[in-house]
C-alpha cells in the first residue's frame, strides 16, 4: 500500500525522481497513465494488470465504457527507472496533469497519484472534507474514534 506525499521536481527532459519508498514496491518498471482530476496515476504492473482486465471487462457497445477505457489505456505508459532514481514522463502525460517544475507524489492506497504542485494544493485543503465525510457512510466508509 501506498501512502505519504512527497514534493520533487520535473527536470528540463521531463524526468522525475521517484521516492525510495514507492520504488521499494514498484521495482525497476511500472506503469503511468493519466489520472483523475488532471493528475497521473502510477500502478505497479502487478496492480495495472488488474485494472486493465477489468478495464477490458467493460462491454464495447456502452459508449461511457468505451470513453472510460480510452482515457486510461490510450496514454499509458510503461516507465523504467533509471540509476538516479528517475522516470521520463511522457510529454503528452506532462501536458495533461500540467506538470511544468514543482510536483507532488502522493500514495493512495494502490496507486501513486501524481500532481502539479498548484493543483495539489487546491485538491488537498480539505475545506469541504466534513462534507464530504459525512457522505463517505454511503460507501460504507465510517470514522470512528
Amino acid at each position: 500500500m501506498f501512502m505519504c506525499e512527497y514534493s520533487h521536481t520535473v527536470d528540463a527532459k521531463g524526468r522525475l525522481i521517484v521516492p525510495a519508498k514507492f520504488r521499494e514496491v514498484l521495482g525497476d518498471a511500472f506503469v503511468i497513465c493519466k489520472g483523475l482530476d488532471h493528475c497521473l496515476y502510477i500502478y505497479s504492473n502487478e496492480d495495472w494488470e488488474t485494472f486493465a482486465k477489468q478495464l477490458s471487462s467493460l462491454p464495447l457497445t456502452n459508449k461511457a465504457a468505451r470513453e472510460f477505457v480510452r482515457f486510461f489505456l490510450a496514454g499509458a505508459s510503461p516507465v523504467e527507472v533509471d540509476k538516479l532514481g528517475r522516470i521520463l514522463v511522457p510529454s503528452s502525460l506532462r501536458s495533461f496533469a500540467g506538470l511544468d517544475k514543482d510536483v507532488v507524489l502522493a500514495g493512495v492506497g494502490h496507486r501513486i497519484e501524481v500532481w502539479s504542485k498548484e493543483k495539489w494544493e487546491g485538491e488537498s485543503g480539505g475545506d469541504d472534507m466534513d462534507e464530504i465525510a459525512e457522505t463517505m457512510d454511503q460507501l460504507g466508509i465510517t470514522l470512528t474514534q
